[in-house]
């Protein structure tokens, strides 16, 4: 199946920096948001965001997969729906990492809607230009 979202990133740090970015909850909150994640297959997690009039703030979130320093999978449930995060890393020959996003599984009424998917787009876009910061 064919991811709706799907991205590529460039960073120069280390695949084990970028990694430990991905998976340290206390990186995370500085990139994503305050969170409870634990890199650890079957464990719930929450990221948790400001409420605003639209949206509790809340993610519900379940680790999936957990291929250390390569690949992390969990599902992303927020408003009602359901979608699959993967990210995949890769070494680059120069020492930089290549990161690759995949969000899956929207619904077919979200996918109509488009806006939703390119929301995710959006925001996955500026989060990467906050964890490029975090990685500095």
């Amino acid at each position: 199946m064919k991811p709706d979202v799907s991205l590529d990133f460039k960073f120069t740090s280390s695949i084990e920096q970028v990694w430990h970015a991905l998976t340290d909850s206390d990186t995370l909150a500085k990139w994503i948001w305050n969170n409870d994640f634990q890199p650890i297959v079957g464990h719930k997690f929450q990221f948790r965001a400001e409420p605003n009039e639209w949206w509790d703030g809340i993610v519900d979130c379940e680790v999936l997969e957990v291929e250390e320093p390569h690949k992390l999978s969990y599902t992303w449930t927020s408003a009602g729906e359901t979608t699959t995060v993967t990210w995949t890393l890769t070494q680059v020959a120069d020492g930089s990492t290549q990161l690759h996003l995949d969000q899956g599984g929207f619904s077919e009424e979200t996918k109509a809607r488009q806006g939703a998917i390119e929301g995710a787009k959006y925001a996955w876009t500026n989060m990467s230009a906050q964890l490029e910061k975090v990685l500095a």
